[in-house]
């Protein structure tokens, strides 16, 4: 009866950190040219005018590419588990390691979107490249365009 709670427990906690690791797989990086996070209101920024020289889809992973501390808990769990509990050392590291890559696996799947790379020619001549969420904004070669920089980086908007 006990073996049955403990697999229940661990079944349970195993699906708890799963949940808890896809929820955190959703949460991107705003690189929206339409979302300000409070610390970048009631600050200055420099707006700079520009031409579109050219405009290419690219797609946005907003993980970092390494595993979580949850990845790695979630397969050390499973794998001291084989044996019905008296896993070894050895299967509790390989479950471990296998869990952080399945899940960093899912992860970065999760955590990609569309967005688009915009060439922007200054009055001056120099290039700027700008890589920001596809919002439904349309950028076209010739469109004259305003580039917004502040600590958080650069926006391109009409």
């Amino acid at each position: 009866m006990r073996a049955v709670v403990r697999t229940s427990l661990v079944v349970g906690m195993l699906l708890a950190l799963m949940l808890m690791q896809g929820l955190q797989g959703c949460a991107t990086i705003n690189s929206s040219p339409d979302m300000y996070n409070g610390s970048r209101t009631l600050s200055e920024h420099t707006l700079r005018m520009g031409t579109v020289d050219s405009v290419r889809a690219v797609k946005i992973s907003g993980n970092d590419s390494q595993p979580s501390g949850a990845d790695v808990a979630i397969g050390a769990v499973a794998g001291s588990e084989l044996g019905n509990g008296r896993g070894s050392v050895l299967t509790t590291i390989a479950g471990g390691i296998a869990g952080a890559q399945v899940g960093n696996a899912i992860e970065n799947a999760m955590a990609v979107e569309d967005g688009i790379e915009i060439t922007v020619r200054l009055a001056d001549g120099d290039l700027r490249v700008i890589t920001q969420t596809a919002t439904g904004e349309k950028f076209v070669e010739g469109d004259r365009v305003r580039l917004v920089s502040g600590a958080g980086g650069t926006r391109v908007t009409h």
